[in-house]
């Protein structure tokens, strides 16, 4: 649960603090009251975590003054203003120098609570953004989070390294699941530009007209951000989907890329997830395009050629998650490792999550196996091609099929047993075990 967000409530007459306070508690809000503007300012910080309430005429320094000195402190910080009647032209005023709204005695308590809640709900965001902008800024911060000691892994790492000094366009390809987005954004955080805008969009997102608009624009007035090669000026701007462009916008994205020279002012960084398709960035793409963004090319390996680093993620996110639900880490015997490493995990560490967190929450239950989350989540599998060649859903089924042997013999062809380990309704078990020409009557004795 989000920690409820502070309110600070600002004005000279204590009944009025009083009242708003109290209000605004019984809504779950952690209130503090200030009698002046002086005394609020000794305690709002830049990121204080949460936004602020405040009369307009108080003596000494009034809502105005206030309201300035706050948005020169951080211009982010909602701060909702109280006028008196009449003194709406001053109110019109405070929003244009940056009020987040403001109120009109007497005032509704239910508009209040209303705006309150849609100004910690913006609060909260920013604050949100502006620790993810200082965990990806630093560089060695993100590179920690690549974790693993296998080869592939390693030899990541020092792509990233060698490719974040360079200044050219990348293209970061692989399966889904496998990090490409972190990549990216260790790319920028190790790089020259890691003080500058990293910009992210998925172009798989929009419809074209929409995201020709919000790549190159033009923006309307009214519209609340830059046109994202604008507002990626002179840092990174990164293309997830890239594949998703079409001629058109490929050929647009071709002439900014051409203009900018080399250097190129924004480096442009392509993230395509066509490997499991059967293809690869290089079918989709115009080739002019690829071959100026393919120059410089990562390849996030997928988690089944990583060996060993899969029980250490296992381990590390089981006890993330053993932590968020306050129970104690499930403890993985010999043969749930074997089964982990030998999975042919495609959905790579997005699945290897899941995984981890549907092990936690099982054994907080003191029931369910791995080897039935790893059955369960390659139900739906797709006929994706392994690196030998072979399509997983043969290695899928090889696996099932050596996990239900293997519990049957152990279990004398107990089926209750079976389902119980397993954790599979008989339904599902009977199906399975007519598919792979399993007999209940080979295990009996």
């Amino acid at each position: 649960m989000a920690q409820a967000m502070k309110i600070a409530i600002v004005d000279d007459e204590k009944d009025m603090r009083q009242s708003i306070s109290q209000w605004l508690a019984l809504s779950g809000y952690d209130t503090e009251t200030f009698a002046s503007a002086e005394d609020a300012l000794k305690e709002l910080g830049p990121d204080y975590p949460g936004i602020v309430i405040s009369d307009i005429k108080m003596p000494g320094m009034d809502g105005m003054q206030f309201l300035k000195k706050l948005m020169g402190n951080d211009s982010a910080l909602p701060v909702i203003m109280i006028t008196g009647h009449g003194d709406v032209p001053m109110a019109v005023e405070a929003m244009r120098v940056g009020a987040f709204d403001f109120l009109e005695k007497p005032f509704n308590p239910d508009r209040m609570s209303e705006l309150a809640k849609k100004a910690s709900n913006a609060r909260r965001l920013t604050l949100d953004n502006r620790a993810l902008r200082r965990e990806l800024s630093d560089g060695g911060q993100i590179m920690k989070k690549l974790i693993g000691s296998s080869p592939v892994m390693e030899r990541l790492r020092e792509d990233i390294l060698d490719l974040g000094q360079a200044d050219g366009h990348v293209l970061i390809d692989g399966e889904t699941g496998t990090g490409k987005t972190l990549v990216a954004h260790a790319l920028h955080a190790v790089g020259s530009r890691a003080g500058k805008k990293f910009v992210l969009i998925s172009c798989a997102a929009f419809e074209e007209d929409a995201l020709a608009k919000r790549l190159f624009g033009p923006m309307l007035p009214e519209d609340s951000m830059l046109p994202a090669m604008e507002e990626a000026r002179g840092g990174t701007l990164v293309l997830e989907d890239i594949d998703a462009l079409s001629e058109a916008l490929q050929a647009k994205l071709l002439n900014v890329i051409n203009e900018q020279g080399i250097p190129g002012e924004t480096r442009i960084v392509g993230i395509s997830n066509l490997q499991e398709a059967g293809k690869t960035c290089e079918d989709i793409l115009r080739p002019d395009l690829f071959y100026r963004l393919a120059a410089l090319r990562i390849t996030v390996p997928p988690l089944r050629q990583r060996g060993e680093d899969i029980l250490t993620l296992f381990t590390r996110l089981s006890e993330q998650f053993a932590e968020e639900y306050g129970c104690d880490t499930p403890q993985v015997t010999a043969q749930e490792a074997a089964q982990l490493l030998q999975a042919p995990w495609p959905g790579n560490v997005r699945q290897l999550i899941n995984i981890a967190e549907r092990a936690v929450l099982q054994s907080r239950r003191g029931s369910g196996t791995i080897a039935s989350l790893l059955m369960s989540d390659h139900e739906e599998m797709q006929p994706v091609m392994t690196t030998e060649g072979k399509p997983l859903k043969e290695y899928v089924e090889a696996f099932e099929r050596m996990l239900i042997d293997n519990t049957m013999r152990r279990h004398k062809g107990s089926i209750s047993s079976v389902m119980e380990e397993l954790c599979l309704p008989r339904r599902t078990l009977n199906e399975k075990m007519a598919k792979y020409g399993l007999q209940r009557a080979d295990y009996l004795g």
